[in-house]
């Protein structure tokens, strides 16, 4: 499909009225792959709409906190966090119920993904596998439990319990020390007993990869979406296929309530669901695709979290879970871990 062709087909979804041309949708993402998602999502919307995209990035952390804080009056329009943050939001009213007849592509996506939190509260965008990324000419990666290893002892980094892929390695240790997923507590108290063997427990994949590239870390649990920092080093890094299978998630949009921006939050949301954004995304290595029109092929889906037999497969933790023990998790992190 030309250009040309692609801005057609997708005139009847994004035609703005005259009068939006200088509207401004601000919106809050994840910091990983902005330059790559500004050629890919964030031009060819502006170029179609006629409006300007104001991005701010963050950990889930900082992010979450600044939509609380702005309540009153969003500086936010929409935001694309994890499907456990978002029902954090949606418990503390801060974002609006979804009106699913306003996003034409809705029906296109995997059905996980067309109302992932009850209620319309958010729709799913992307899904990501987790597992562990290594250095294959320095260590075999097997379980999950090789993390706490003496193999990588003084060599390993773990994410931070508070950031997305905290409670999925937790939920996968659990598993693989016979757990079932009722009770993290003896996970956490087991890091902690390996605390001064982590090199360090990472905040942002980026954090990671600058650290794994440096030789600093040899091994450490990522999400898939940010593959493609590591398969691009000149290191031999690789996925891990441990034998508790892999982790999984599902990273949703939402829209803040009252933001007084809606028709434009809409607009963008179902252009960056549409089959052609969500290609030209999976494409480029950035994302994987909800949308279950987007085809690919065989080199790019090994990229990404990619078809119904890998989705179904994925060990996913019940975002209810994680709210509802979040708290108890990170004082026993504090205790045990953080000393």
């Amino acid at each position: 499909m030309t250009k040309a062709s692609a801005a057609l087909a997708l005139a009847g979804v994004l035609a703005v009225p005259a009068q939006a041309d200088a509207d401004t949708l601000t919106i809050s993402v994840y910091a990983f792959a902005q330059d790559a998602y500004k050629q890919a999502l964030y031009d060819p919307f502006e170029d179609l709409c006629g409006c300007e995209i104001v991005v701010e990035t963050g950990n889930s952390i900082e992010r979450m906190a600044k939509i609380e804080a702005n309540a009153a009056d969003p500086v936010i329009d929409m935001a694309v966090i994890s499907s456990h943050d978002a029902l954090s939001l949606a418990r503390k009213g801060l974002i609006a119920p979804l009106d699913i007849a306003r996003l034409s592509n809705h029906a296109k996506l995997y059905p996980a993904a067309q109302d992932p939190l009850g209620d319309h509260m958010a729709v799913g965008y992307t899904f990501y596998a987790s597992s562990i990324v290594y250095r294959s000419d320095l260590v075999e990666i097997e379980s999950w439990a090789d993390l706490l290893g003496e193999d990588l002892a003084g060599n390993v980094s773990l994410p931070n319990i508070v950031g997305t892929q905290g409670p999925l390695t937790l939920m996968m240790l659990d598993k693989a020390m016979g757990g079932d997923k009722s009770d993290f507590a003896p996970v956490i108290s087991r890091i902690g007993e390996h605390a001064d063997d982590i090199v360090t427990f990472y905040s942002r994949s980026s954090e990671l990869a600058q650290l794994m590239n440096q030789e600093e870390v040899i091994a450490a649990p990522v999400g898939r979406f940010a593959w493609s920092r590591f398969k691009s080093s000149p290191l031999p890094f690789a996925w891990a296929d441990p034998a508790e299978g892999q982790a999984g998630g599902m990273n949703v949009m939402v829209v803040t309530k009252g933001n007084g921006n809606e028709d434009l939050a809409y607009r963008f949301m179902d252009y960056w669901l549409s089959t052609e954004a969500q290609t030209r995304i999976a494409e480029a290595l950035i994302d994987s695709p909800a949308n279950t029109e987007v085809v690919v092929s065989d080199d790019v889906a090994e990229n990404l979290t990619y078809g119904a037999d890998l989705i179904n497969s994925l060990n996913i933790l019940d975002p209810a879970v994680i709210i509802e023990h979040r708290d108890a998790w990170v004082e026993q992190w504090n205790t045990e871990v953080i000393r």
